[in-house]
C-alpha cells in the first residue's frame, strides 16, 4: 500500500478517465461510466445521502469510508463531464480568503 498523500484524488481521477475504454464487464468505473452522466449523478446523490447518514449516527470509519466512496463517484462524474481537478482546485484557490457569506451573495446577484 502506498503512503496516503494529497495527490490521491488526481490519481484516482486518472485511473478512472483511464477506465472509460475499458470493459464494464471487468470494471466497475468503466459500467458507471457506460451507463451515463444520469446514473452517475444518481450514484453520486445516493453516496451523498450515505454519507450524511454516516455523518449523524455511525462512527467515525464509517464516515470515513462512506467519504471515500462520494469522494471516487464525484471523481467519475468530472470524469464523464471532463471536469479536471485542476479547474476545481483553481476555483476553490481562488474562493480561498473569501467569505462564504460573499461568495453566496455574489452568486445571488450573477443567478448562479
Amino acid at each position: 500500500m502506498t503512503e496516503p498523500n494529497e495527490k490521491i484524488l488526481e490519481e484516482v481521477y486518472r485511473v478512472i478517465s483511464a477506465r472509460k475504454d475499458a470493459d464494464p464487464e471487468t470494471s466497475y468505473t468503466a459500467r458507471l461510466l457506460a451507463k451515463g452522466i444520469n446514473k452517475i449523478a444518481q450514484k453520486l446523490g445516493e453516496e451523498a445521502v450515505e454519507t450524511v447518514v454516516a455523518a449523524v449516527g455511525e462512527s467515525d470509519k464509517h464516515v470515513v469510508s462512506e467519504s471515500a466512496d462520494l469522494l471516487y463517484h464525484l471523481l467519475v462524474l468530472w470524469s464523464a463531464r471532463g471536469v479536471a481537478p485542476a479547474d476545481v482546485w483553481a476555483e476553490l484557490d481562488r474562493r480561498f480568503g473569501v467569505s462564504g457569506l460573499a461568495v453566496k451573495e455574489a452568486r445571488k446577484k450573477s443567478g448562479s
